[in-house]
């Protein structure tokens, strides 16, 4: 019992730090759960041999640049996936919604497939977005550290 305690300890300690930065997104995320945060570019000036790309809404790159500092990034999120059978998108929401402080890991996994995985293939930026798994992680994240520790701002 006593070395549980002191696992939970050492997992608030270690990751709350690295998640401070992030919360100040949450509110954001709540307003654009399920809407576009990205539109694709077909300005003037490009020829019909040119390529469109997506362009992103600021707030959402601050986010994954910031992300992308943390220590909660996780190149091995493809194990993890495999591990928890995570396949689907509804697999992410269920497994958000149950996770504990011991599963903290599971949770920067499922951040990481997001915020890392959109580095290749950015439609994974906007699908965390409007498929709402940036908020679920943030906000699970933030219950788990309140819960063993004190309120975080």
């Amino acid at each position: 019992m006593e070395q549980e305690v002191e696992y939970r300890r050492q997992v608030v300690k270690k990751y709350e730090k690295e998640i401070e930065p992030l919360l100040k997104y949450i509110s954001w995320f709540e307003q654009k759960a399920g809407t576009r945060v990205s539109s694709i570019y077909n300005g003037e000036g490009l020829s019909e041999h040119s390529i469109s790309f997506p362009v992103y809404e600021g707030r959402l790159m601050s986010f994954v640049k910031e992300a992308q500092k943390t220590g909660l990034m996780d190149r091995n999120y493809r194990y993890i996936y495999s591990r928890n059978g995570i396949r689907t998108v509804e697999d992410e929401k269920k497994i958000i919604a149950r996770a504990d402080i011991t599963q903290f890991g599971v949770l920067s996994g499922i951040l990481s497939k997001y915020v890392l995985g959109g580095m290749t293939r950015s439609v994974l930026w906007t699908q965390g977005c409007e498929e709402g798994i940036f908020l679920l992680v943030l906000t699970r994240m933030k219950e788990l550290l309140e819960f063993w520790d004190k309120p975080l701002v």
